[in-house]
């Protein structure tokens, strides 16, 4: 299923379609749904390609401080809504909060259930969610979701969409996996072992690794976190995100396509 995801940009990492899996009665539109990392490198190439999807609301999960660092800047023609929350979160990215003492990659594994167990609680991410899964549902074209990595917050804003749409659980996971070979994997590594090594001292490549990845179990902590604190994702969503089923049923509506017969 990895097979056309990916954009080919120079300098934006992770940015790829998350549609196209199958659900009951059909499979996601491909060409709708978009996610990423940050663009504050992003070459003129880049932006050319991204203007050119046609995105109609760009969900930015990032506090003030991670925006200000790294602006996104200007694509020519968008005239789109950029859904955030204007105010502070950790003020760092989730990998770069889970680095602080983290010294082996057992360190790092452990920090990032912890992390990940605890993200779904985030105000400012659930704030930011319902404003998604409502823009989503007017079904005014394409979307894009990002971050900072493109991989924690995106990475939970996605699967939660997806587990909404009806897609299987393993196919959850493998979209969410493909950030570890997504595009130039070892020059994301690699840009944040600086910037961890740099704010924290020293960490042994493999937990640099651990947490610029991501693995099957910290996405797995975060569901057991919501079975544990609502009884069930269903429930989480209805809770804290206000996903009814007529909510459901739009998002079905302009997101999912029947199959062929």
């Amino acid at each position: 299923m990895s097979a056309g995801r990916l954009l080919a940009l120079e300098h934006v990492h992770n940015f790829r379609d998350y549609g196209g899996y199958a659900v009951p009665h059909g499979q996601l539109r491909r060409g709708v749904l978009f996610r990423s990392g940050h663009h504050a490198d992003a070459s003129g190439s880049d932006l050319d390609i991204i203007g050119d999807l046609g995105l109609v609301h760009v969900l930015d999960l990032r506090g003030n401080g991670e925006r200000e660092r790294y602006p996104n800047p200007a694509v020519s023609g968008f005239a789109g809504e950029v859904i955030y929350y204007d105010g502070e979160t950790a003020g760092l990215a989730p990998h770069a909060e889970a680095a602080d003492g983290t010294l082996t990659e057992a360190d790092a594994h452990r920090a990032m259930e912890r992390l990940y167990a605890h993200l779904p609680q985030r105000t400012a991410l659930l704030w930011t969610l319902r404003r998604y899964y409502a823009a989503l549902a007017k079904g005014e074209g394409a979307s894009l979701v990002h971050c900072h990595a493109g991989k924690d917050r995106t990475g939970m804003a996605v699967a939660l969409l997806h587990h909404v749409l009806g897609v299987h659980p393993d196919d959850i996971m493998e979209d969410y996996l493909l950030t570890n070979s997504a595009g130039d994997s070892e020059a994301r590594i690699a840009h944040g072992a600086v910037a961890i090594r740099e704010r924290y001292g020293a960490a042994s490549d493999e937990a640099v690794r651990a947490l610029m990845g991501v693995r099957a179990n910290y996405l797995e902590a975060a569901w057991r976190a919501l079975e544990e604190s609502h009884g069930s994702v269903d429930a989480f969503l209805a809770a804290e995100l206000g996903v009814d089923e007529t909510l459901r049923e739009r998002l079905r509506l302009h997101l999912v396509e029947s199959s062929p017969t």
